[in-house]
């Protein structure tokens, strides 16, 4: 539009924000022919509503009507086709006046057809989802036609609907501080925006110094109030609304935008076109005027001189006079129209007046409206440019005044308005009988079909042969039912209601009105007697069948354990016992006559379980109730109980016999016990005596080898001679196992442990008097004196301190630390002549320690196979052969002439090169040069250093 070319300021490129969701309604905005908008989610769907609602009022208040609900007032099409001819201009096709689904569904049809052939592609809005008051696609049609109808043609400098708008918002609120128009969300939640565009337009109407930004409820409600009462456009947002929330919806905020551009553009076009250049424009017009208008004398009257400055003119005012009157006499012929208050007795014709209202509204009226103000403007014009040429004002005859016009206007449009506020009322008064008359069928139908065979079912008597459960199941069926008949209460005084109020408004077809809702009166009274008189039946049959469930129950609750105490008592006294002890035996004689002394009281208790049986057959026999089955708590049946309490009482006695036997054995059992255990009190401490002896005798040094000796033989005489005890040890154990005795707590010693005690005490004093044996042998084969031997056995025992006569690892090598020997890496072999290794053990031996390696080499000599202790035996063969062998300087020279390769030198890359660096090093520093014929530079004299090692000791 054209009308921005004028501002006084530069013009503003529109900032928007390009979220998806702009950017789509963007692209509908710019064409007309873009497909409709999807519905957004609901949380915008309150705003958008109120926002849309009050935009379809004002346009469908010039039609006098209007919509509170706008998913349901335009579910039958009408309104909504209504809304599209008074926003358009233009006649849709005849509406379907029918109430039926078809009916609508075709109404919806024409306005979306109608909105596509305005160039609109409407996707997925169909007929079905307005009719069935889908809010989505409501709101998403009502947005539709406002992008369409009251946005499409926005455009300044070429621009697109929306961004045109805002382009003319950033224009016309520039000037103003605290006002960034930028979009249509969040840049005008201040509300000095809407103010800013107000002020631009009328700034009469606010005040905008005295606005504060901090403040936008007052400036929100303020241009609102201003827009709604001074410029005509209806109230579209909730103040509060927009405050409380993050981002306004950015459709509700456009179209009410859209208004103020709507309501100020039009002001814009008529101002502009007077602001013309006020010179020689305004007198060409007006001599132009004079030129071509035809006669008429001025306003002062004939009889009267004419003044000599005031010519004869013509003016149009005299040859538009008779417009004046045809304007009048239409206005005098319409107003009886109007005021016509007969009303019709159907809805057709009361539609069809108010058909031709619209008629006179849409097609009468305008062309009237158009030569009022086209008169208006005639004559203002007059007086202003009469005005300016400095002449008398122009004053019409009586009756053709412009003032006459106002008036019978004023008058016609009271009459207009009266008369289509008759037209709605009567047409909502006919609506009304006819809804109450369709909306009493319906209800009645209803009730009718929900009545249907409810007598039938009230009549039944199920319950004479139902259980308790089934009588629990009728009863809340019933409660179900007289909750279901309470809720139909509200639906039979609605019935009647409306049937009332049909006599109240002389309905034509009242006779047959009364004469159904009588019968359905009639009908619900005898459902209200029948309900009351099952619901007694269903609880008489419940309290009956509640008693027996209960005596029921406490049966069930007493023959359960009474039959589980039976079945037990059974159990325990069939059940074979195995005892060991007389003390056992004693505490199953004692139970079992505590069980015995119970017998009574159990009599008692099955009397009485019976008798509760009892009492639910004589229940059964006073009241002839009809039992649908037995017990549904237990099967357990008297009979049953009868016949386990005689076996119970038969198995009595059975028991206390095989108590008898069972204490007899025990007692057996119990003399064999005491006298095995006497018997091994005495031998198992003798065979412990004797073994601590004989490891005190291998131990201690009394005496020579020979003595000892001696005096294990004595004690191996004596434990030969023990030998019959044990005989009848083993004679007592085997009639102890004949009689399958496992415990004895008599003695601590099983004849396991006996046996085991009597063979390491005969495998002890034989290994004994051996290693004595042994020991003389290797005394006498190497020469080792008794001083000797007497200081093996004092390291050997010093070491043996748990007195095993055996030594641990560590031990042993503690052993051999004490008496001097050094342990080293490596072995030492004593073949009479040094190797290479023997050569190195050599060395060792002169000073290096050579750690674990040596000490295992020593442990698998003592002790091949790998039982972890030494025994003073081994320990005595390896200390004699230490003891006798040693090396000689001619093994040494011999190891090192090995090693030189048979040269009478060796070298130091040869030492090097075949000993370990450290002792290679100490040869080194200690060997002195070879002096010798075939001497090469470098060569050492080997020989004397081995002499020298086993000659002095300055090495």
């Amino acid at each position: 539009m054209d009308e921005n070319k004028d501002l006084p300021f530069p013009s503003q490129a529109p900032v928007s924000e390009k979220s998806e969701h702009n950017e789509h309604y963007s692209d509908e905005a710019r064409s007309g022919r873009e497909s409709a908008p999807v519905p957004e989610p609901a949380d915008s769907h309150l705003e958008r509503r109120e926002t849309f609602t009050a935009w379809c009022n004002s346009h469908l208040r010039k039609a006098g009507t209007q919509i509170e609900n706008i998913e349901e007032d335009f579910r039958d099409g009408l309104k909504l086709m209504l809304l599209l001819e008074v926003i358009s201009g233009e006649r849709l096709a005849k509406p379907e006046r029918g109430k039926m689904r078809v009916h609508k569904i075709s109404n919806v049809n024409k306005a979306l057809d109608f909105i596509a052939s305005k160039g609109v592609k409407l996707v997925s809005i169909g007929a079905e989802e307005i009719v069935d008051g889908n809010v989505k696609m409501t709101l998403g049609m009502i947005w539709t036609i406002i992008l369409r109808f009251a946005i499409q043609d926005i455009s300044v400098e070429e621009t697109s609907a929306k961004e045109g708008l805002l382009l003319w918002c950033q224009r016309k609120t520039a000037p103003y501080k605290n006002v960034n128009i930028q979009n249509f969300h969040i840049s005008w939640k201040d509300g000095l925006g809407f103010c800013a565009l107000i002020h631009r337009h009328r700034p009469e109407l606010i005040d905008y110094g005295k606005l504060r930004k901090d403040d936008p409820l007052t400036n929100l409600n303020t241009a609102f109030d201003v827009a709604e009462k001074y410029l005509d456009i209806p109230k579209m947002l909730d103040a509060e609304d927009i405050v409380g929330t993050a981002r306004p919806d950015e459709k509700a905020i456009m179209t009410y935008v859209s208004s103020f551009y709507h309501a100020f553009s039009g002001a814009q076009k008529m101002s502009r076109h007077a602001k013309v250049d006020k010179g020689l424009r305004e007198q060409l017009a007006l001599g132009l005027s004079i030129v071509q208008m035809g006669t008429l004398r001025p306003s002062v009257p004939v009889a009267e001189p004419r003044p000599s400055h005031l010519p004869y003119v013509f003016f149009p005012w005299q040859s538009q006079a008779w417009e004046v009157l045809a304007l009048l006499e239409w206005i005098r012929r319409t107003i009886p129209w109007l005021e016509n208050r007969l009303p019709e007795n159907t809805m057709q014709a009361m539609q069809q007046k108010l058909e031709d209202f619209r008629d006179y509204r849409r097609v009468h009226k305008p062309p009237k409206v158009q030569e009022k103000c086209q008169l208006e403007i005639s004559f203002n014009t007059l007086q202003t440019k009469l005005r300016l040429s400095n002449r008398p004002a122009f004053m019409p005859s009586e009756g053709r005044m412009v003032s006459d016009i106002h008036n019978a206007w004023g008058c016609l449009e009271q009459a207009e308005k009266g008369y289509e506020e008759w037209l709605l009322n009567e047409i909502r008064r006919l609506e009304r009988l006819d809804h109450l008359a369709e909306k009493f069928r319906q209800k009645a139908s209803i009730h009718e079909i929900w009545t249907d065979g409810k007598e039938a079912m009230l009549r039944q008597k199920d319950y004479e042969t139902a259980t308790l459960s089934e009588i629990k199941a009728l009863l809340k069926k019933h409660e179900a039912f007289e909750s279901d008949l309470a809720a139909h209460q509200d639906r039979v005084e609605q019935i009647a209601a409306i049937a009332q109020e049909l006599n109240e408004l002389d309905y034509y077809d009242s006779p047959s009105v009364n004469a159904r809702c009588q019968k359905i009166c009639d009908q619900w009274d005898n459902l209200g007697a029948l309900t009351q008189k099952r619901r007694e039946a269903l609880e008489r049959t419940e309290k009956l069948l509640e008693t027996i469930d209960q005596l029921y129950l406490e049966y069930a609750k007493r023959a359960a354990p009474f039959n589980n105490w039976m079945e037990g008592a059974m159990e325990d006294l069939q059940d074979t016992f195995i005892v060991h002890t007389i003390e056992e035996i004693q505490g199953l004689t004692t139970a079992h006559e505590q069980f015995k002394a119970t017998l009574p009281d159990a009599d008692k208790e099955r009397l009485a379980i019976l008798g509760i049986h009892n009492e639910v057959t004589k229940i059964v026999q006073t009241y002839h109730v009809n039992m649908a089955g037995t017990n549904p708590y237990t099967t357990i049946t008297p009979q049953e109980i009868n016949g386990k309490w005689d076996h119970v009482r038969q198995l009595v006695p059975r028991r206390d016999q095989a108590l008898t036997e069972e204490h007899a054995r025990q007692q057996h059992n119990e003399r064999l016990r005491k006298q095995f255990g006497a018997q091994a009190n005495v031998i198992g401490p003798w065979i412990q005596t004797k073994m601590e002896e004989i490891g005190r005798i291998s131990i201690e040094m009394h005496g020579t080898l020979e003595d000892q000796l001696s005096h294990l033989r004595q004690y191996e005489k004596s434990i030969v001679n023990y030998k019959p005890k044990m005989d009848q040890l083993e004679g007592d154990h085997q009639l102890i196992q004949e009689a399958l005795i496992f415990d004895n707590k008599h003695t601590n010693y099983t004849m396991e442990h006996i046996r085991v005690g009597w063979e390491q005490l005969l495998t002890t004093i034989a290994r004994t008097i051996n290693e004595v044996e042994n020991q003389i042998l290797t005394r006498d084969a190497k020469g080792i004196s008794q001083e000797q031997m007497n200081e093996f056995r004092a390291s050997f025992n010093h070491f043996d301190r748990d007195h095993s006569g055996t030594l641990g690892p560590e031990e042993f090598k503690a052993c051999l630390i004490s008496l001097g020997y050094d342990i080293g890496n490596d072995p030492q072999k004593k073949t009479g002549m040094m190797d290479t290794d023997d050569f190195r053990a050599c060395l060792i031996s002169m000073g290096y320690n050579m750690g674990e390696a040596e000490f295992a080499r020593i442990m698998s000599i003592v002790d091949p196979n790998r039982l972890g202790v030494v025994t003073f035996q081994a320990f005595i063969d390896f200390m004699s052969r230490e003891t006798a062998d040693t090396d000689t300087a001619d093994q040494v020279m011999a190891s090192f002439k090995i090693l030189a390769g048979d040269k009478n030198y060796i070298t130091v890359d040869e030492l090097r090169r075949e000993l370990p660096p450290d002792q290679a090093e100490y040869c080194i520093a200690r060997m002195a040069p070879y002096a010798g014929p075939d001497a090469v530079p470098g060569a050492l004299d080997y020989m004397s250093f081995s002499t020298a090692l086993y000659g002095e000791s300055d090495l």
